[in-house]
């Protein structure tokens, strides 16, 4: 038998959320066929995908994504620069979407002053590499999602070989100067970039696509600005970091489903102090 007549055969109906019944696989079915025909998670849930039958697991995706949006993000790899407060938010949520395959760089450790706002730090984290953390939690989230880690602060150098394959990178950064760093590197490879950063209570959200104006618009002149922004003052507080990652997970989705219509040449601004958010048009000063 292939693994499309195992599929088949393993296959369950369920009752799906708008009430049809949907054809659907388990996560112990997909691990059994991984090791027997000695394929990855990842490839069978694509495989299943072919056969209209749903990894169960991504059931609640149905409806938004539709099976071909599933199997664009189970194919595509995505690059994320920085695993603190954004990167670590980004990380599990990818993950939880089915991303295929994730590249995350960031060369920190984890500290104390963490805790308030980085979905992966923890008490017992304290000290430990958030590149390594971040690889251990989405294993723990999504079996199918492969993970790559660069350990370590990227240079021009490395980032135009992490840059190979994939469909989107992800700015989680924390300072302008690598951010026109990792946006040169995008240019350079034709790959969007998503971007996003917090203050205090607010934060922004855009997407940046190879041929737009890009950081110019909004920080100016590389040479003429500081390395770090209000945030020195304002500190960054849990709800709005989580709040940018998670807009810029729907970004990077619809970068590479195709779906929607991505904040490009657009600034999304959000200040939650006082409930208001702002789409600011981006162009050449």
């Amino acid at each position: 038998m292939t693994l499309q007549d195992h599929i088949l055969k393993l296959a369950k109906p369920v009752l799906a959320p708008d009430q049809k019944n949907v054809s659907t696989i388990s996560l112990r079915d997909r691990d059994s066929l991984a090791s027997s025909f000695g394929l990855s998670r990842r490839a069978v849930e694509i495989a299943a995908l072919d056969l209209q039958v749903w990894p169960q697991r991504y059931l609640r995706n149905m409806g938004s994504l539709g099976i071909a949006g599933q199997k664009s993000l189970l194919r595509a790899k995505a690059l994320l620069i920085g695993a603190g407060g954004l990167g670590g938010t980004l990380a599990l949520l990818l993950a939880r979407m089915g991303l295929g395959s994730l590249v995350i760089a960031d060369g920190d450790s984890f500290s104390e002053d963490n805790l308030n706002r980085q979905a992966l730090s923890l008490e017992p984290n304290v000290g430990s590499k958030k590149v390594r953390v971040a690889q251990a939690e989405v294993a723990r989230i999504n079996a199918a999602t492969e993970v790559e880690v660069f350990e370590g602060f990227v240079a021009e150098k490395e980032l135009s070989i992490l840059m190979g394959g994939v469909q989107v990178a992800i700015d989680a950064l924390d300072n302008t100067p690598s951010r026109f760093r990792l946006e040169k590197a995008c240019r350079n490879a034709g790959v969007p970039l998503v971007h996003g950063a917090v203050a205090g209570f607010t934060g922004q959200v855009t997407t940046i696509y190879p041929e737009d104006v890009g950081f110019r618009a909004f920080y100016g002149d590389p040479q003429n600005i500081p390395e770090k922004g209000i945030e020195v003052e304002l500190g960054n507080l849990a709800g709005i970091v989580s709040a940018i990652a998670s807009l810029q997970v729907q970004e990077a989705i619809k970068i590479i489903t195709g779906l929607g219509r991505p904040l490009r040449n657009r600034l999304l601004f959000i200040d939650s102090l006082n409930g208001a958010a702002e789409i600011i048009s981006l162009k050449e000063s």
